[in-house]
């Protein structure tokens, strides 16, 4: 089994930056791919960026350019950069896990997610 915790989530302007940590704990031998999902208000959980233990990126449309992902290894953690934030980027941010053999995403783990909140 993996757990996945969240921070680094809060309350910026529409401009600033911020960054988000993920730390995985358990088994983390089994885990390949992470990543951060992100869901806003009355729409659906969608991809943000993901990162494969041999750091291979993958962005989403709307963050590339903006968002950078980057993973520790020893530390188990994944963090998500982001720069110039803007309203539209308001949601509940959740890290994600997939094992090896899991070529579908989202993985099998999910944090509880963390808020991200940006005010005009």
């Amino acid at each position: 089994q993996v757990q996945l915790v969240e921070s680094g989530g809060g309350l910026v302007q529409a401009g600033g930056s911020l960054r988000l940590s993920c730390t995985a704990s358990g088994s983390v031998i089994s885990i390949n791919t992470m990543g951060w999902y992100r869901q806003a208000p009355g729409k659906q959980r969608e991809l943000v960026a993901s990162i494969t233990r041999s750091e291979s990126t993958n962005y989403a449309d709307f963050a590339k350019g903006r968002v950078t992902i980057s993973r520790d290894n020893a530390k188990s953690t994944v963090y998500l950069q982001m720069n110039s934030l803007k309203p539209e980027d308001t949601a509940v941010y959740y890290c994600n896990a997939a094992r090896w053999l899991e070529t579908a995403t989202p993985g099998t783990y999910w944090g509880q997610g963390t808020q991200v909140t940006v005010s005009s």
